[in-house]
């Protein structure tokens, strides 16, 4: 994502841009005393890109703002889900996604990867009398 872009926005929009695509943490946090916002809201929006795909949205209705990009304690990034986003994602079987960001220069990217949550499996039974074979015939 080009961060001149982001900064465009922000130019032509402002705070109709900024209000209907990030939450009320990620401008706290991007708006800060002393940083430039845009590099890091074309980061959050990179993200919220990724996210998108991976869990599928396709055409599905969308609100930027049920995709949420959090600072965690330990300086990594984490994904809220809200509303629509949370549905679909449960809709989905459920998902852990994980996500990193970064920007430099010009440009921000971002990587999101969505793992289904575990469930109980039922392993092969084992042939007893002969160790290599994995199922009962």
């Amino acid at each position: 994502m080009e961060v001149a872009q982001v900064a465009r926005s922000i130019a032509t929009f402002g705070e109709r841009y900024l209000r209907r695509v990030f939450t009320e943490r990620e401008l706290a946090y991007c708006t800060a005393e002393g940083r430039d916002p845009a590099p890091h809201l074309a980061a959050r929006f990179a993200a919220k890109e990724a996210t998108c795909k991976a869990l599928r949205v396709g055409d599905a209705p969308l609100d930027w703002r049920w995709v949420e990009i959090v600072r965690r304690p330990d300086g990594g990034s984490a994904i809220l889900l809200h509303r629509g986003m949370r549905s679909l994602a449960r809709r989905r079987g459920g998902v852990a996604l994980c996500a990193s960001m970064s920007h430099d220069g010009a440009y921000a990217i971002a990587v999101v990867l969505s793992q289904e949550r575990s469930r109980p499996r039922t392993l092969p039974s084992t042939d007893r009398r002969n160790p290599r074979r994995t199922h009962r015939r």
